[in-house]
């Protein structure tokens, strides 16, 4: 378990230093950064694979990143696991790329949230009561089914659901929605040029990817330290 716990808090340290890299400030003119080059064919981010046609760089945050090959799936309609095609066979359908977008962005702004969550919780923020006292990040779920809150929780879960599957299936009939797209935007940020929405768009993409694995390694790192942030 030691050994484990080392090789996690190493990988943790790889992924700071490699997220640090990204905001390093520009370089002085006269230095022109080595970078590698894709071969012809070859993905740009794992370049011992071959290129995804279907990641031609349109997407936002498209880094033709998809070792498994999912976005090559053509000739089949997402729609259908929402909404049965027989129920109702007038749609366009949804592509794989924009089911996968839709996905990527949903799970990224959970963990975003969860990220936020599961540390504050570890430094001691609580709701009043006694009830959640005294419970660990990693034990409230355990607690929350057996008092009772999870299901209210899946209630609410079960809402956003249904209100996500209509906005899907609305694309699905050719509504123009792009994904991940609920119009909640209250304080504006995507108002304005192309230029600015694109850049906002980007950046949640990446700190979306970003927290799916940053969220991934609190929960690793804390059920095998069992400490609570900064697992230490």
């Amino acid at each position: 378990t030691t050994s484990v716990a080392k090789m996690m808090k190493l990988a943790c340290l790889a992924l700071a230093i490699a997220g640090a890299a990204a905001f390093q400030a520009p370089r002085k003119a006269g230095r022109t950064p080595v970078r590698m080059q894709a071969r012809e064919g070859m993905s740009k981010s794992v370049p011992f694979l071959k290129t995804n046609k279907n990641l031609d760089g349109t997407m936002v945050g498209d880094a033709d990143f998809d070792p498994m090959g999912w976005s090559n799936i053509e000739d089949f309609d997402w729609s259908g696991i929402v909404v049965p095609a027989w129920f109702n066979k007038e749609r366009e359908g949804i592509s794989t790329l924009y089911w996968m977008r839709e996905a990527e962005l949903k799970h990224g702004r959970i963990c975003m949230l969860a990220t936020l969550g599961w540390v504050a919780t570890d430094l001691g923020f609580r709701f009043p009561g006694e009830a959640y006292s005294g419970i660990s990040t990693l034990a409230a779920h355990d607690a929350m089914v057996k008092n009772g809150n999870m299901g209210f929780l899946l209630t609410v879960i079960f809402v956003i659901e249904i209100l996500s599957g209509a906005a899907i299936y609305e694309a699905a009939k050719g509504s123009g929605r792009a994904p991940g797209d609920y119009g909640f935007d209250p304080l504006g940020l995507g108002r304005g040029n192309d230029a600015k929405k694109a850049d906002y768009a980007l950046k949640e993409i990446k700190n979306a990817r970003l927290a799916m694995l940053g969220f991934s390694g609190i929960v690793t790192q804390a059920a095998l330290t069992g400490h609570s942030f900064p697992y230490q």
